[in-house]
């Protein structure tokens, strides 16, 4: 596992530095949409829903819609202004008993490894939550958001659970519910007698995803059988020269420039090739470009291949020196 945060769990005057981890993972299946006819991917375009025109991802801002149909756009300078939380403590506000907490409530789940020298006090913080049935109450900041979280403990790892805000959870607005029902004693016995009769205790390890293994198999099937095709390459579209082409080729120009320049031995073709210039977009434009960058790279890395210039023989080495003409002595003249 690779470790997503880290920083320091701090309750009084102590402080355990720890990593923390994603505790969860998911195993469903992944699909891509493709034609039906040919199997190319699906591709979709960022389009003005006024003009119909394609918005180039640099022309795209954050915009909020009030009730009252009033359009609110921030920019970039806007959202930088904003407060983000960007420190590494998981500070304990408090130490709640675990039954007050609503299952409802739970967002996300981290364990919490200690670093090397906080084996102990990280040790002690875990036994003290299990013995006293406790969870702490913490705010952390993930992701520049401040999140309201818990420390809770599974098996001997401490786990950050981090929780939704009180806002953020609906109540069930029901009719049905506040209706009085009435319920004779035989059937409540009934109910919990057949309650009773199907008590287990519960062990996640008896379930599985049935319709993941049923994906699963089905696309073995599929393959087993032949029932596949070859997968289709995407035809590459002319949209023109980009800043990584154009720098790559001018790289490759200014070496293939160079070495026949000291094949000639004229001093002059070193600086010519070196003189070449390219027209590239900046960083940050090119990184907007949504994914033209990504392309650029493999094209840049599939396209020019890295060669390791052969060796000449000695006497054949000795022979060039020899034939290369010697340099002109340069004169002043006098003023």
């Amino acid at each position: 596992m690779r470790a997503m945060w880290s920083g320091a769990v701090s309750f009084g005057l102590v402080s355990v530095p720890v990593k923390a981890y994603s505790a969860t993972t998911n195993h469903d299946v992944r699909f891509h949409q493709v034609h039906a006819a040919d199997g190319g991917r699906i591709k979709y375009k960022r389009t003005c829903s006024v003009d119909g025109e394609e918005v180039e991802y640099a022309d795209i801002v954050k915009g909020y819609e009030t009730d009252d149909g009033e359009l609110i756009t921030l920019s970039e300078e806007d959202l930088d202004s904003l407060p983000t939380a960007t420190g590494h403590e998981i500070d304990v506000i408090e130490f709640v008993p675990a039954d007050q907490i609503d299952p409802l409530l739970f967002e996300k789940s981290y364990y919490l490894e200690p670093d090397v020298k906080a084996a102990k006090p990280y040790a002690l913080l875990r036994e003290a939550l299990v013995q006293t049935d406790r969870m702490a109450v913490v705010k952390v900041a993930l992701r520049q958001r401040e999140s309201i979280a818990l420390l809770r403990v599974r098996d001997k790892a401490i786990v950050l659970q981090t929780m939704l805000w009180p806002d953020e959870v609906r109540e069930p607005e029901f009719d049905i519910l506040d209706a009085d029902v009435e319920l004779r004693p035989q059937e409540l016995t009934m109910a919990a007698s057949l309650v009773e009769s199907l008590g287990a205790d519960f062990d996640p390890t008896q379930f599985n995803d049935e319709y993941r293994d049923a994906v699963v198999d089905l696309i073995e099937r599929k393959r087993t059988t032949g029932d596949t095709r070859p997968a289709p390459v995407a035809a590459k579209r002319d949209e023109g020269p980009d800043s990584m082409t154009d720098l790559l080729s001018a790289l490759q120009a200014s070496v293939e420039a160079a070495r026949a320049g000291a094949g000639a031995g004229g001093p002059g073709s070193a600086r010519g090739a070196s003189s070449t210039s390219v027209s590239a977009e900046p960083a940050d434009a090119a990184a907007s470009s949504g994914g033209g960058s990504a392309r650029a790279s493999r094209s840049s890395s599939n396209s020019v291949p890295k060669k390791t210039p052969a060796r000449k023989p000695a006497a054949k080495k000795k022979a060039d020196e020899e034939a290369a003409p010697a340099p002109r002595k340069r004169t002043r003249k006098p003023a």
